[in-house]
């Protein structure tokens, strides 16, 4: 099983702890956080593009000049595709990016985005982590301790440490249920406290 250092608020060792090693410890299947990535960020698209087609151009409904007897080409409409102003043929129309993997696919994917952090060096475990008030200030030091305040991905439920870190630049805050492969492949460190560990091996395992 692994084996991590546990740090106090202050940054301080207090200890060691052994991780579950069917979450933090398995052998990380890049290819599939590589598709759990690829999923959440076309998730993350908007997909508002849209263009004009044929139908969308506005005038055009005259046909230009007669069928026959002109010496140029039949036309039907000045707003068809090969005339200036006229519609764009196949372009871009609002639809969702969006797609699932398997849910045992996803859940391997974290599992070995969880364990790449640990073999890296890239996870802090807190014994916990709380303030009294949201205070950004207090937030900045506790990380500066903890040698973490450059990209770091906090995941807690306490409600003022995500009101005090939901400000500092390069710090993302997400809930133990909003524990995600791209975020966490996205920062240099990832803080967890004991409770959220246990949380996250309950689910995993």
């Amino acid at each position: 099983m692994p084996k991590v250092t546990l740090y106090n608020q202050a940054g301080a060792s207090v200890g060691e702890v052994e991780l579950n090693d069917a979450v933090f410890g398995i052998e990380p299947n890049e290819a599939v956080m590589f598709e759990a990535v690829i999923m959440q960020r076309a998730s993350q698209r908007q997909g508002t593009h849209k263009v004009k087609n044929r139908s969308d151009v506005a005038g055009g409904g005259r046909k230009p000049w007669r069928q026959k007897g002109t010496g140029r080409a039949r036309q039907g409409t000045i707003r068809a595709p090969q005339w200036r102003g006229g519609g764009t043929v196949f372009g871009p129309t609002p639809r969702s990016y969006a797609y699932k993997l398997p849910k045992k696919v996803r859940r391997l994917a974290l599992k070995s985005a969880l364990s790449s952090k640990v073999a890296e060096n890239g996870l802090v475990l807190l014994d916990q982590l709380t303030l009294d008030a949201p205070k950004t200030k207090d937030m900045v030091s506790i990380l500066k301790g903890l040698s973490a305040d450059s990209k770091a991905l906090i995941v807690t439920d306490n409600e003022n440490v995500a009101l005090s870190a939901r400000n500092i630049p390069g710090v993302t805050v997400v809930p133990t249920t909003g524990i995600n492969v791209l975020d966490v492949v996205n920062h240099n460190k990832l803080i967890l406290t004991q409770d959220v560990v246990q949380k996250v091996e309950e689910v995993l395992v």
